[in-house]
C-alpha cells in the first residue's frame, strides 16, 4: 500500500454540509431495479473495471482470470457463486490499491456448440453434411455472435466488475495462434503422436470424448457368470456386465496373488462362440473380490483391458464400430447388430451351449454423453495423444514445492492421485475430436479438431498475449494470483493449466486454487434444469435484487464441500439491504437535519474521539470487525465475513448504537457530545459501506454517492478500512 501522500487524501476526509453540497435525499425505500443498472453504468463510465484507468495509487497488479463459461451457457447457481467469490476478492483488492484485472471470456465449447447449431439445422430439415464443413462453420459463427455473450451480460446483472474491454474467446484469431503454437511445440518435441488406443466414444455425436464430457447414471443390470472351457479339460468361470464384448476377448486374467487360480496361469482357455484359444494371464489390476476373481480381457473395448493387453502383448479384435454396430470380427451371428441386440444373441447362445452358470442382479454406473445422452462405447480409435509422463511431473512439482496451493488443502490429493495414480502412470491425453467446430489439428491434413480442454489449458497466459513475449499485459499481469473453480475440473483443467503454464512461460499460472463449494438443492440433490431441480439466479435477482442475491449466496459459504441452497438466505439478504438503507437514512437525517446555520456545519470524521461508553464500544467493535472481515476475505472465508458484517451492522450499529445516539444527539445540555456523536455515526456508516462493498456493491455505492464528501470519488475505489 502507498503512504498517505498519494493523490487521494482520504485520511482527512471532511463531510461538508453547506447549501451548495447538500446530499441527495435517500428515498424512503430502496429499489434495486431503479438503482443497479444505473450504478453499473456509473462504474463502466468511470473505467473502474479497467486497471489501466485506475487512479495512480493503484500500482501493484492483482489478476484473476475467469473460468471461461461455454458460449452455450446461461447463468446458473454455480456460476453465480463463483462470480460472487471472484468479485468479492477483486473489489477488496481494488480498494486496497491494487491494479486489479479480472479478465472475462468464453470457451468455444466444441461439442456443445456444434450440437446447438445442429439442433437449429434439424428444425430446418438439414444436417451439417448438407452444408459442408466451411458453410457449417459460418453458421456456428453466426450463432455465436447472436447467443454467445448471453452469459457475460448476465454476469453484469450480478455486478461482476470484469474488465470487459479485455474479453477473450478461445476461437479468436490471436487465441488460435496461441493454440497452434502450443501444439507445434509439443509436436516438435515428439510429445504429440497419433495412435490406436481405447477412448470414450459417442456413437451419436461421432466423436471421442473427455472424461468430463460423460455423465454417469445408475442403472440396474446383470452380472453374467460364463464358463470358459480349458484346453486341458475343465473350465474357468468369469463374471461380466457386458457379455456381448466376449466376442473380442484376447485373454482371461486373474490376480497373481489369488491362490485359487495359481495353477491355471499360463494355461489356455477356449473362447465360447468364437472357439478361439486365449491365454490365462496374471495381472495386478484384477480385483480378486469382483465376481469370481477371473475376468475377461477385451483389449479394444475397455480401458483397463487395453492397458493389460499392452503389458502382455495380447491380440486385438475390434468387434464394435463407431456407429455402435457389431463388426465382421464379432462373427457372422452378430455382424451388423446393435450392441444390445448382440447381447441378447450371445446370452441365448451361451444358454444353448450350457456355458451360462448363473445371472445376478447388478447395479452400476453407466457413462453417457453429456450432450445427447447416448451410452458411451469404450472403443479403440486412431486419435492424437499428448504424452503425459514429463508434464505430470511438472504439475506434481508445482504442488509439492508449494508454488501452487489448493484451498482447501484436501483437494491436493485428488490432483496428485490423478497425475500419479497407484495403478501406474497417468494415461496419455486424447487431444483430438471428430467434430467440425474447434481448432483444427495443424499437421498431416488432419480433419480432427483439438479437445476444448487443450485450448482452455492455455487460458491464464494466452488471454494476456502469449506467445508474444513482449505483450504488455503478459509482462504486467502474469502470473495471476487466484483461480476459483469447481471441484469436478481439478484434473481436467487445473492440472493442465499448471503444466501448460510452466512448459510455455516457465512460471506458475496462479498461486491459489480456490475450490468452491457445490450448490445443491435444499434437499441435497444436484441442481439440473432437465431434472427440474435448478434455480435460476436471474429470477432471484429480479425478485430480490443483485445485492440480496449476492449476500444470500455468500452467507451460505461456511466452508463445507456442498451448499444446500435455500432462498431464505436471499430473503434475509433483502431484509439486510433494507435495514442498511433505513439506518443510512437515519444517519443522514440526524447529521444534516435543520436549515440555515445547521446546514453550514462541517464535520471532520478523521479518527473521531469517543466521549461516552457507547462511543467507545461501537468504535472498538468496528475495529474488531475490520480486522476479522479483512482476515476472513484473505483466507476465502466469505460466509464468515458476511456473518460478521451482518451481526455488526444490524445489531451493534443499528440496534444498539444508533438507538443510543438518539439520546446523545437530543441532549440539550451537551451540544459537543451531539456533534461528536454525528461524527461517529458518519464514520461507522462510511467504514461499514466500505466493508460491505465487495458483497453488496450496488446499494453501498448508491448510499455512498449521497454523502457530500470533500474530495469525493466512488466507493468502488475508496480506501479499504485499516
Amino acid at each position: 500500500m502507498e503512504d498517505s501522500k498519494s493523490e487521494w487524501q482520504f485520511e482527512d476526509w471532511v463531510i461538508s454540509c453547506n447549501n451548495i453540497n447538500m446530499p441527495k435525499q435517500l428515498s424512503k425505500a430502496y429499489d434495486p431495479k431503479a438503482t443497479e443498472g444505473r450504478i453499473y453504468k456509473l462504474w463502466e463510465k468511470g473505467g473502474f473495471f479497467n486497471p489501466d484507468k485506475l487512479p495512480k495509487r493503484h500500482k501493484k497488479p492483482f489478476t484473476i482470470v475467469i473460468p471461461p463459461p461455454n458460449v452455450t451457457g446461461e447463468l446458473h447457481m454455480g456460476h453465480a457463486l463463483n462470480a460472487v467469490i471472484q468479485d468479492a476478492i477483486i473489489r477488496k483488492k481494488r480498494m486496497e490499491g491494487y491494479k486489479t484485472l479480472w479478465l472475462p471470456g468464453t470457451d468455444h465449447a466444441g461439442i456443445a456448440t456444434q450440437n446447438k447449431v445442429e439442433q437449429k439445422l434439424r428444425k430446418e430439415g438439414k444436417t451439417r453434411f448438407d452444408l459442408g464443413r466451411e458453410k457449417f462453420i459460418d453458421e456456428v459463427w453466426k450463432w455465436k455472435e447472436e447467443y454467445g455473450n448471453i452469459i457475460l451480460s448476465q454476469l453484469k446483472q450480478l455486478g461482476a466488475s470484469c474488465d470487459w474491454s479485455r474479453t477473450r474467446f478461445t476461437m479468436d484469431k490471436d487465441y488460435a495462434k496461441a493454440v497452434e503454437e502450443a501444439f507445434m511445440h509439443y509436436y516438435k518435441k515428439g510429445w504429440i503422436y497419433r495412435g490406436l488406443r481405447v477412448i470414450n466414444w459417442c456413437t451419436r455425436c461421432g466423436t471421442s470424448l473427455s472424461d468430463l464430457e460423460l455423465e454417469y447414471q445408475e442403472e440396474k443390470g446383470h452380472l453374467w457368470y460364463i464358463r470358459y472351457p480349458l484346453k486341458e479339460g475343465g473350465h474357468i468361470t468369469v463374471a461380466t456386465t457386458r457379455p456381448e464384448t466376449m466376442l473380442g476377448d484376447a485373454a482371461v486374467a486373474v490376480n497373481p496373488s489369488d491362490k485359487r487360480y495359481k495353477k491355471l496361469v499360463g494355461q489356455t482357455a477356449i473362447l465360447p462362440i468364437q472357439n478361439r484359444e486365449i491365454p490365462i494371464i496374471a495381472d495386478e489390476v484384477v480385483d480378486p473380490s469382483f465376481g469370481t476373481g477371473a475376468v475377461k480381457v477385451t483389449p479394444l473395448h475397455d480401458f483397463k483391458d487395453w492397458e493389460i493387453s499392452q503389458r502382455h502383448k495380447l491380440s486385438q479384435y475390434k468387434i464394435i464400430d463407431e456407429r455402435g454396430r457389431m463388426t465382421e470380427e464379432a462373427g457372422a451371428m452378430c455382424e451388423g447388430l446393435k450392441v444390445n441386440e448382440c447381447r441378447d444373441k450371445v446370452v441365448e447362445e451361451l444358454e444353448k451351449q450350457k456355458l451360462l452358470e448363473k445371472v445376478e442382479d447388478f447395479t452400476h454406473q453407466i457413462p453417457h454423453c453429456y450432450r445427447c445422452g447416448t451410452t458411451i462405447e469404450p472403443l479403440a480409435s486412431q486419435q492424437w495423444f499428448l504424452k503425459m509422463d514429463e508434464l505430470a511431473k511438472i504439475a506434481i512439482k508445482a504442488i509439492k514445492s508449494g508454488e501452487v496451493r489448493f484451498v482447501p488443502k484436501r483437494w491436493e490429493k485428488i490432483y496428485l492421485d490423478w497425475l500419479n495414480p497407484p495403478t501406474g502412470g497417468v494415461r496419455d491425453w486424447n487431444i483430438s475430436r471428430q467434430i467440425w467446430w474447434g481448432h483444427k489439428i495443424p499437421v498431416e491434413n488432419s480433419e480432427d479438431v483439438l479437445d476444448t480442454w487443450f485450448s482452455s489449458a492455455l487460458w491464464p497466459f494466452a488471454t494476456l498475449g502469449w506467445p508474444n513475449k513482449n505483450s504488455r499485459d503478459l509482462k504486467t499481469f502474469y502470473p495471476t494470483q487466484v483461480l476459483s473453480t469447481a471441484r469436478d475440473i481439478v484434473n481436467l483443467w487445473v492440472a493442465r493449466m499448471v503444466f501448460s503454464s510452466y512448459e510455455f512461460t516457465g512460471k506458475k499460472p496462479f498461486t491459489d486454487v480456490l475450490i468452491h463449494a457445490t450448490v445443491l438443492t435444499k434437499e441435497g440433490k444436484r441442481m439440473s434444469k432437465s431434472l427440474g431441480t435448478g434455480i435460476d439466479p436471474l429470477q432471484l435477482i429480479d425478485k430480490y435484487g443483485a445485492d440480496a442475491t449476492r449476500f444470500g449466496i455468500a452467507y451460505q459459504m461456511m466452508g463445507g464441500q456442498d451448499i444446500h441452497f435455500t432462498e431464505d438466505h436471499i430473503v434475509a439478504g433483502k431484509k439486510f439491504c433494507n435495514k442498511l438503507w433505513n439506518m443510512s437514512r437515519f444517519v443522514m437525517m440526524s447529521c444534516f437535519a435543520g436549515s440555515g446555520e445547521a446546514r453550514q456545519k462541517t464535520f471532520s470524521i478523521t479518527n473521531p474521539t469517543p466521549q461516552t461508553s457507547a462511543d467507545k464500544k461501537i468504535l472498538k467493535q468496528l475495529e474488531k470487525t475490520i480486522k476479522t472481515v479483512d482476515e476472513d476475505i484473505e483466507k476465502y472465508r466469505f460466509g464468515h465475513a458476511t456473518h460478521t458484517l451482518y451481526d455488526f451492522v444490524w445489531h451493534n450499529f443499528a440496534d444498539i448504537y444508533i438507538e443510543k445516539s438518539k439520546t446523545q444527539i437530543n441532549n440539550p445540555k451537551n451540544k459537543g457530545s451531539a456533534e461528536n456523536t454525528k461524527k461517529i455515526l458518519l464514520h461507522v456508516l462510511l467504514e461499514s459501506l466500505k466493508l460491505l462493498h465487495p458483497f453488496i456493491p450496488f446499494i453501498t455505492e448508491e448510499i455512498y454517492q449521497t454523502l457530500p464528501l470533500k474530495k469525493k470519488t466512488h466507493l468502488i475505489i475508496e480506501r479499504w478500512p485499516k
